[in-house]
C-alpha cells in the first residue's frame, strides 16, 4: 500500500546541503551551495532582496546543473540573504532554504607616514601609524627584523595596534618597520622607515704643551653625531674652518701667506695644525660641532712655554725730590725671577737708600726719588726662568718745564672770551696738569686764572664790554711753570642780550620728575634778571605755563611729568638788553612701574580715606538717632535749635517742669550778657536812622497762617535800642520766640562782620499758645521812659514785636536768620538753660505790663531768650514775654 502511494506520488523534495552562512572572498567565483533532491527532480529557482535572479540579465549568474548558484567575481555588494527555492509542478510542492552569503574584503592598510625621524639619546618617543581597513575588521601588528612586536618597557601599542610608540630612540632603533594587517580575505602589508638622528657629541679633545718655536703643534678634536657633524675651531674670536687658513696678523680673511694655522678634516676627526709656535698661541681653543639637530662645544688650554719677554716704555721723567716708578713689565712661562741693577750693581744695595722695589706678578716696579743729577741715568731689569733670560736698559731722564702754548684764537663776547689754543711742542717729560692765563688792558697790571688741562676749554670771565684787552698763556707741569705765550688782543662785544644756557638732565627718584641744570654763558655785558623755563611734550602743540626763576638760579625741578613721553625744554636767560637764545634739550621720561598692578599707591590711600569717612559719617548718624548725640546733633541743636527726632517730647516736658516749679508764674528768663565798648561822638549831635529797613524777609504763606513783618521806627534817643522778635516753630505744640537787642553808636557806625557773634541769629524756645486770631498786631515800644546819660548810656529799649498765630493745623516751623540794617552795628548773646535768678545776678530786669515792657541793660548788647508761662492769656493780642 505505501510502495503503490510512492510509486504513484514520487519522492518529497529534501534539501540535502543548503548551509548558512556561505563565506567568499571579494572577487573570487563564489559557488553558493543548495543541494536538492525530489522524485522527480525538482525545478530550482534563485531569488536575492525578494527578487527572481535573471542569468539571462546579469551574466555574471549563473545556475548550475546540479542546481547551485554561481556568482563570478563576487562583490560586497552581492552580501546577504539568498532564496533557494524547489518547486515539482506535477504535485504543486514547493519548499525553500534562506541562505546567508558572506563576502569578506581583503583588508587595505596604509601609513600615515612613510618615513619617521627622530633624535636619539635625548629621551624621546618616535610614534609610528598605519590605518587599515577591510572585512571583517582585520587585526594590526608591527614586525621589525622579522620579529613581532609587543607592548613592554621598549614598545607600546594601542587597542586596534594601528599606533606603534617606540620609547626612547636610540640609534640602533633606526631601520623598518612593518605594519601587517590580516583578516579572513587574507593579510597586508606596509613598510615605515624610522630615521634616526644623533646630536653631535665631542668624544676627543686634550690639553697639549708646547714650546715656543717648536717646528709645529697638532690639536685633534673627535666627535659623533647623525648626520656627520662639521667642526670648526676658534681662538680670541677667531675661527678656523676646514680649506680655510688664517692668520695672526689678517684674521678677517682667514688666509695666511705662510700657512701659519691649517684646518683639516677627516670623517668625525678634525686637526688644527699650528706651525713655527709662538708664545702668542697660548690660551684656549674651542672645538665646536655642528649639525643640523643641535652642535657640541668643548674647550682645550694650549699651554707655550716660553722664555721671558720685557714690555713697556723705557723712559721715565722726574725731577729732584720727586718719586718715580720704573715699571718693568714681564711675560714668562713658567714665571720668572726679576733683578734691578745699577751700574753692575743689584739693587737695592747698601749705598743707594733711595730706591725700592715692588713686585707684582707680571710687573716688576723700580721706586727711584732722586737726590742730585747722579741718579738719573740708566737702570737695568733681568728676568729670568727655565726657559731663558732677558733683560733690558730703562732711563730716568730729568724732567723739564714745558714749552709755551700757542694762542690760536680769542672768541670774545660782551663779558667772556674763550680762548683756543694749541698744547706746548714739549711736555717736559711728564704731565700738563695746569695752564695759566693772564689779561689786562693795555698798559696796566696782569689779571690772571689758573686753569686745570682737563678742562679743555677756557673761558675768561669778569670782562666789560667794548673793551680791547690783551692775553697770554703758559703751561704748568710737575717739574713747574713754563714760558709764557706772545700776548695776543681782542675786543669784547657791546652790551646785548645772554648767550644761551647750557643744559643738562638728571632723572630724579621718581621716574617721571626730572632736574634740568644750566652752566651760565656770556650774560651779555648786563646782568642777567631772570631765567624763563617752558617745555611741553614733543608730540603736542602747547606749552606748560612759562616758569621765571631769579638770578643765580642753576636748576629746575619738574614733576608730574607724563610716563614713557619725550619732553622738550627751553632755558632762557634774560637781561635789560632782552632775552637770550633758548638752550634746548630733549629727554624721555621712564616707563611706567609695574611693580604694584592695579591702582597706584594715592589711589588705594584715597579709596582707604572715603571708606573711613563713610564709616564716621554712619556711626554719627546711629549716635544722631539712637542716643541723641553726635556732630549731626550738634549741627541742628547751633543753627536750627532743634533736639534730635526723639527729643521733642522731652524738652516739652522738661519746659513744663520748670513752670511747675515757679511759683510766681513768671515767664523763665536765659540771660547772657557781653560788654562792648561804645566811643562818644565828638562834637555834633546825636544821629539818627532816617530810613525804615525790613529785619526779617517775608515769607510765603501757609494754610491757616500769616507771616508778619517787623520794620525799624525812627527814635530820637541818642543811643536807640531796637529788639526784635522772631518766631520758630518746632512741633504743632511749641512756639518759638527770640528777643535781639542792637545798640548803636552815636558817632561811628561799624561795618556788619560775618562773625557768628556779630550776626543776627533766630533762637528757638518752647511757647504754649490759646487761639489767636491770624494776625497779631504791632505793639509799639517807643515811647518807654529814658534812662538818664551817663557814661555809659543805657539806651532804651523800643521797637515793634509780631507773633505769628496759631491755627487748628498747627505751627509753621522757621529757623530763619533775621537781618539787620547795614547802619547798625549788632552783637547777640546767648543763654541756654533755665535761670531763674539771672536777672539778680546781671542786673537786667524785664518787665511785662500788658501791652509795654520796660529793660533795664548794663552793657551795649543783651540778647534775652525767654520761655512763657502757660498761664491763659488776658486777651488774644497780648502775650507774656
Amino acid at each position: 500500500m505505501q510502495c503503490c502511494c510512492l510509486s504513484q506520488h514520487g519522492l518529497k523534495i529534501t534539501f540535502q546541503s543548503a548551509p548558512s552562512p556561505q563565506e567568499f572572498s571579494e572577487g573570487d567565483d563564489a559557488d553558493i551551495i543548495c543541494d536538492v533532491v525530489s522524485s522527480p527532480p525538482p525545478a530550482i529557482i534563485w531569488k536575492h532582496k525578494g527578487s527572481k535572479i535573471q542569468v539571462a540579465k546579469d551574466v555574471r549568474f549563473r545556475i548550475m546543473g546540479n542546481g547551485h548558484l554561481q556568482i563570478r567575481g563576487i562583490k560586497k555588494t552581492d552580501e546577504g540573504m539568498y532564496n533557494c527555492e524547489a518547486r515539482v509542478m506535477a504535485r504543486g510542492e514547493i519548499d525553500f532554504r534562506m541562505i546567508k552569503v558572506v563576502v569578506n574584503v581583503l583588508p587595505t592598510i596604509r601609513a600615515r607616514q612613510s618615513e619617521v625621524n627622530a633624535t636619539a639619546d635625548v629621551g624621546n618617543s618616535a610614534l609610528l601609524a598605519c590605518d587599515a581597513d577591510g572585512f571583517p575588521e582585520p587585526t594590526v601588528t608591527w614586525a621589525h627584523n622579522n620579529i613581532v612586536l609587543e607592548t613592554g618597557d621598549k614598545y607600546s601599542l594601542n587597542e586596534d595596534g594601528s599606533e606603534l610608540v617606540i620609547k626612547d630612540v636610540k640609534k640602533v632603533d633606526e631601520g623598518d618597520y612593518t605594519c601587517i594587517a590580516k583578516n579572513k580575505a587574507g593579510e597586508k602589508a606596509e613598510e615605515v622607515s624610522l630615521n634616526v638622528f644623533v646630536q653631535p657629541k665631542i668624544t676627543y679633545l686634550n690639553n697639549q704643551t708646547a714650546s715656543e718655536f717648536d717646528e709645529k703643534v697638532i690639536l685633534t678634536c673627535e666627535a659623533s653625531g647623525d648626520p656627520t657633524p662639521d667642526i670648526s675651531w676658534s681662538f680670541e674670536n677667531r675661527v678656523f674652518t676646514e680649506g680655510q687658513q688664517a692668520s695672526w696678523t689678517r684674521p678677517d680673511k682667514y688666509e695666511s701667506l705662510d700657512r701659519n694655522i691649517v684646518v683639516r678634516s677627516h670623517a668625525r676627526v678634525s686637526s688644527l695644525t699650528l706651525k713655527n709656535v709662538q708664545f702668542t698661541y697660548a690660551g684656549q681653543y674651542l672645538c665646536t660641532a655642528n649639525n643640523s639637530i643641535g652642535q657640541d662645544n668643548q674647550q682645550m688650554y694650549l699651554e707655550v712655554r716660553y722664555a721671558p719677554k720685557i714690555l713697556g716704555p723705557v723712559t721715565a721723567y722726574t725731577w729732584e725730590g720727586n718719586p718715580a716708578n720704573i715699571s718693568c713689565e714681564v711675560e714668562a712661562h713658567p714665571g720668572a725671577s726679576v733683578v734691578w741693577f745699577r751700574d753692575g750693581l743689584q739693587l737695592p744695595s747698601a749705598n743707594v737708600t733711595n730706591t725700592k722695589i715692588y713686585n707684582t706678578p707680571t710687573i716688576s716696579y723700580l721706586e727711584i726719588t732722586p737726590e742730585s743729577q747722579n741718579d738719573f741715568g740708566s737702570y737695568n731689569c733681568t728676568a729670568t726662568n727655565v726657559m731663558g733670560t732677558e733683560s733690558k736698559e730703562f732711563l730716568l731722564i730729568q724732567a723739564e718745564v714745558p714749552s709755551s702754548p700757542e694762542i690760536q684764537q680769542v672768541e670774545p663776547f660782551s663779558s667772556t672770551a674763550v680762548v683756543e689754543f694749541e698744547e706746548p711742542d714739549s711736555m717736559g717729560g711728564v704731565p700738563i696738569i695746569k695752564y695759566r692765563v693772564e689779561w689786562r688792558l693795555p698798559g696796566q697790571a696782569w689779571n690772571g686764572r689758573v686753569y686745570d688741562a682737563e678742562e679743555g676749554e677756557i673761558t675768561i670771565v669778569d670782562l666789560k664790554p667794548e673793551t680791547t684787552y690783551e692775553v697770554r698763556m703758559s703751561a704748568i707741569n710737575g717739574k713747574g711753570e713754563g714760558e709764557r705765550s706772545p700776548a695776543s688782543t681782542f675786543k669784547t662785544e657791546p652790551v646785548r642780550e645772554p648767550s644761551a644756557p647750557k643744559l643738562e638732565v638728571k632723572v630724579q627718584n621718581r621716574g617721571n620728575s626730572l632736574k634740568v641744570n644750566w652752566i651760565k654763558q656770556d650774560d651779555g655785558g648786563s646782568p642777567i634778571k631772570h631765567y624763563l623755563v617752558r617745555y611741553k611734550a614733543k608730540h603736542t602743540s602747547h606749552w606748560k605755563p612759562e616758569i621765571r626763576l631769579p638770578n643765580g638760579s642753576e636748576y629746575v625741578v619738574l614733576s608730574g611729568l607724563d610716563w614713557n613721553t619725550e619732553y622738550e625744554i627751553h632755558v632762557v636767560a634774560e637781561n635789560q638788553q632782552g632775552k637770550s637764545e633758548p638752550g634746548i634739550l630733549s629727554f624721555r621720561t621712564a616707563i611706567e612701574p609695574t611693580t604694584i598692578p592695579g591702582l597706584g599707591t594715592g589711589a588705594i590711600v584715597g579709596i582707604l580715606i572715603v571708606v573711613f569717612f563713610l564709616l564716621l559719617v554712619g556711626v554719627d548718624v546711629t549716635c544722631y538717632f539712637l542716643n541723641k548725640c553726635g556732630l549731626l546733633m550738634c549741627i541742628a541743636v547751633n543753627f536750627c535749635g532743634k533736639a534730635g527726632p526723639g527729643a521733642k517730647s522731652k524738652d516739652i516736658e522738661e519746659g513744663k517742669a520748670a513752670f511747675t516749679k515757679d511759683e510766681s508764674k513768671e515767664p523763665i528768663v536765659e540771660v547772657r550778657t557781653e560788654e562792648e565798648h561804645i566811643p562818644n561822638q565828638e562834637g555834633g549831635g546825636p544821629t539818627e536812622p532816617n530810613e525804615t529797613t525790613p529785619l526779617t524777609e517775608p515769607e510765603p504763606a501757609a494754610a491757616d497762617t500769616t507771616s508778619t513783618v517787623v520794620n525799624l521806627l525812627p527814635s530820637t534817643a541818642t543811643n536807640s535800642v531796637t529788639e526784635s522778635f522772631s518766631t520758630a516753630h518746632s512741633s504743632p505744640a511749641s512756639e518759638s520766640t527770640m528777643l535781639t537787642t542792637s545798640a548803636s553808636s552815636p558817632t561811628k557806625v561799624a561795618p556788619a562782620k560775618s562773625s557768628p557773634q556779630n550776626s543776627p541769629v533766630a533762637q528757638s524756645s518752647s511757647v504754649k499758645a490759646n487761639t489767636q486770631p491770624d494776625v497779631g498786631p504791632l505793639v509799639d515800644l517807643s515811647d518807654t521812659p529814658k534812662v538818664p546819660h551817663s557814661s555809659n548810656p543805657i539806651p532804651p529799649v523800643s521797637g515793634p514785636v509780631s507773633l505769628p498765630s496759631a491755627n487748628a493745623d498747627g505751627l509753621q516751623s522757621q529757623c530763619d536768620p533775621v537781618k539787620a540794617p547795614d547802619s547798625t552795628q549788632n552783637k547777640d548773646l546767648q543763654v541756654d538753660g533755665p535761670a531763674k535768678d539771672a536777672p539778680n545776678a546781671l542786673g537786667k530786669a524785664v518787665k511785662d505790663d500788658n501791652t509795654k515792657g520796660e529793660t533795664e541793660v548794663k552793657n551795649a548788647t543783651t540778647e534775652v531768650k525767654t520761655v512763657p508761662n502757660e498761664a491763659p492769656q488776658t486777651n488774644g493780642n497780648e502775650s507774656k514775654a
